[in-house]
């Protein structure tokens, strides 16, 4: 399925932000407010709010359709260039029954999110509009004394500019510090950050090329059964990503929610696997997830899918940004990520 690119964002650029998960931006005015000036700062834009992106969160949980009337509000307005998501959450798949499709595809427009935005990803990609998975207000522009090198440089080579991202690469430092979003006193204390050991090359031996697809793990078993899940069509060669939130699912229930995907006929049709970095897990915690994934794997018969863990997407940090439905190759023989196609207009 061929998506649909959105025009690619310049400096000068109106960006909305919209609170389509929950509302813990009303929570934390202090750096949603700094989250507005470094994306501003950072790129050039004019960061504007949707109608209720900033409502009180009790009151924006009740409303699924006014969260979707921001991102109508937000599409449909012609100053508008593109859509960051303010945070994830866990309630986006109420939204379903208010999105307009075909308002979506009529204006194709940058829409960045992690997490519980996996399900506006899928909506977006039923509606046939390219949209890229990462950049969101709260975690990622709003991250303390500045956004990140790597974030940043990761944003402008996906969705500012009309050439290939090209070849990726891990970035250079980690950190898993919690600093307290709700003290305004740590907004411009620069967490700590430890050297990143990389990606890590599980297995797999030829190199394969494929669109990219998927997210967050929960948020793609919350909407299995639904309207928007991809049909097995959508995997057929193409480059599975996926990732689990800082809710720490159980590597048990991990390894369920892949087994299902085999048994649906998932596993045997992709052609990569892409697993990124889990959050607030030990080392050795880490390193039995992705052996317990690999075992996934040989049991479905792919003990030759390439594997690539330890990625820098979603709940990692520094976040970056993955266009999800490009051309992305993944080379195991010369252990290169690259994506081969611009991911806007």
């Amino acid at each position: 399925m061929e998506l649909i690119r959105p025009p690619a964002l310049k400096p000068g650029d109106t960006v909305a932000i919209v609170s389509l998960s929950s509302g813990l931006a009303s929570l934390m005015p202090h750096r949603y407010a700094a989250g507005k000036r470094q994306l501003a700062e950072t790129f050039g834009f004019t960061v504007v709010d949707a109608p209720h992106a900033t409502a009180d969160a009790g009151w924006l949980r009740d409303h699924p359709e006014a969260r979707a009337a921001d991102l109508h509000w937000a599409l449909e307005n012609p100053e508008v260039a593109g859509i960051v998501s303010a945070i994830g959450g866990n309630d986006s798949i109420r939204l379903l029954p208010h999105l307009d499709l075909d308002l979506i595809r009529r204006h194709p427009k940058v829409f960045t999110g992690y997490s519980d935005n996996t399900i506006q990803h899928l909506v977006h990609r039923q509606a046939g509009v390219a949209s890229f998975y990462g950049m969101s207000l709260l975690a990622t522009a709003a991250e303390n004394a500045g956004m990140h090198s790597f974030t940043i440089e990761s944003f402008r080579r996906t969705v500012m500019s009309t050439e290939p991202a090209g070849e990726l690469a891990a970035a250079p430092e980690w950190t898993e510090q919690r600093l307290d979003w709700r003290d305004p006193g740590l907004q411009d204390e620069r967490r700590l950050w430890m050297p990143n050991y990389g990606w890590l090359w599980l297995q797999g031996e030829q190199p394969v090329t494929g669109p990219v697809i998927g997210g967050c793990l929960e948020s793609l078993d919350m909407a299995l059964g639904s309207s928007i899940f991809p049909p097995l069509t959508a995997f057929e060669g193409a480059v599975l990503h996926l990732e689990v939130s800082e809710e720490k699912p159980p590597i048990e229930q991990i390894t369920h929610w892949l087994r299902g995907f085999t048994a649906m006929g998932v596993t045997e049709r992709i052609a990569g696997l892409l697993f990124s970095r889990p959050e607030d897990r030990s080392l050795r915690e880490t390193l039995e997830l992705y052996a317990a994934v690999k075992q996934e794997l040989a049991d479905a018969g792919r003990p030759d899918l390439p594997f690539v863990a330890n990625l820098d997407f979603g709940h990692s940090c520094p976040m970056g940004l993955l266009p999800l439905g490009a051309r992305l190759t993944v080379d195991p023989v010369h252990k290169r990520i690259s994506i081969d196609e611009p991911a806007v207009s």
